[in-house]
């Protein structure tokens, strides 16, 4: 796909399917009656990485990297990841928020140009219970990413046996690998 058309995309659907020694999540684009559309990407995480890498590619055949995003450091409590293109030239980053995270995950985004994104967990008393009750650890949640009061992208994730997300953009200048990185990176790095 052309970045130009990928960033004109308001909506994903991302899928998460579960392989032996990795999680693929599948992006794709959302048809006008708001069904599941094409493939616009395919990522790939490696369980129990020594340093959390994900390469995210155009499609299942992983001959052409889209993205990728990569951790600067190996402890994860409050990591901070790059993402940058196929060719290594940085899009940004975001990075966990440990202190607010401990009662409602935080994310911090951040693309040049762009006011700094915070992302949360829109329900306090569903993050809570995903918490500290280890048999509900798998209900949906929602995610706001807002900069300077205003929104910039929600990633909800919808019930079902397998993890599955819809991502919407209401912001035009975020980058929308940038945003499905971090779409990604909210079921690969929370583990739920």
């Amino acid at each position: 796909m052309q970045l130009d058309s990928l960033q004109a995309q308001q909506q994903f659907h991302i899928r998460q399917r579960v392989r032996f020694m990795v999680n693929q999540y599948e992006v794709h684009s959302v048809a006008p009656d708001g069904s599941e559309g094409g493939v616009l990407a395919f990522a790939q995480q490696k369980r129990l990485a020594f340093k959390e890498q994900v390469t995210i590619y155009t499609d299942e055949s992983k001959q052409q990297p889209l993205l990728g995003f990569k951790a600067r450091q190996r402890l994860d409590l409050g990591a901070t990841y790059d993402v940058a293109d196929d060719a290594g030239n940085p899009i940004g980053l975001f990075r966990k928020d440990f202190a607010q995270s401990l009662l409602r995950s935080t994310w911090h985004v951040e693309q040049a140009g762009l006011p700094n994104v915070t992302g949360q967990e829109r329900s306090m008393p569903v993050a809570l219970l995903r918490r500290f009750v280890d048999s509900l650890s798998w209900l949906p949640y929602h995610f706001d990413f807002v900069a300077d009061g205003q929104p910039v992208f929600s990633v909800v994730k919808k019930w079902g046996l397998r993890d599955r997300y819809i991502v919407e953009i209401q912001h035009p200048q975020i980058d929308r690998r940038l945003v499905i990185a971090m779409a990604v990176a909210l079921d690969a790095l929370q583990g739920r």
